[in-house]
């Protein structure tokens, strides 16, 4: 097993609204950078994540299980959609995505100023200085270090 962290702005997609998705599952659809999309292929079904939430109050908000493996990413053949690409087609498809499930919420979510402050956390990818990607892989010690620090509700 392989495990990740997926960000998400909670204005655009939170917790909440995996949550409310029927069964708690949805698409991880939109990502458009190549080594985030490089790692979702690498991705297989039952690897499990944290689900982030970026911006003001950054936080890990629940952990997620991936259900569907990559598949192509129709958002990005939707020219009215935000994530259009036209160098991506049906044919030829650039961008993909993977499917996840809410398994559990933290509660209360952990904030990313208290992971700063855990030393055996200093080489996680999320906790560099301009790390930006909105999918990461985790390394399997610091995951269990996190889900120890975590008060969790299975969903």
């Amino acid at each position: 097993m392989n495990y990740w962290l997926f960000k998400s702005e909670p204005g655009c997609f939170s917790i909440q609204d995996l949550l409310d998705a029927p069964g708690h599952v949805t698409a991880w659809d939109g990502v458009r950078n190549y080594q985030a999309r490089n790692f979702m292929r690498a991705m297989r079904a039952g690897d499990e994540g944290f689900f982030y939430h970026s911006g003001t109050h950054p936080e890990i908000a629940g952990i997620v299980r991936v259900c569907r493996e990559a598949y192509p990413d129709h958002t990005s053949w939707d020219p009215a959609g935000g994530h259009f690409d036209p160098a991506s087609t049906p044919e030829h498809p650039r961008w993909f995505m993977v499917d996840v499930r809410l398994i559990a919420l933290a509660e209360p979510p952990l904030p990313r100023a208290l992971l700063a402050r855990e030393p055996e956390l200093a080489g996680m990818e999320l906790l560099r200085r301009g790390s930006r990607l909105s999918v990461q892989p985790v390394q399997e010690s610091a995951f269990k270090h996190i889900t120890r620090m975590m008060t969790l509700r299975a969903v």
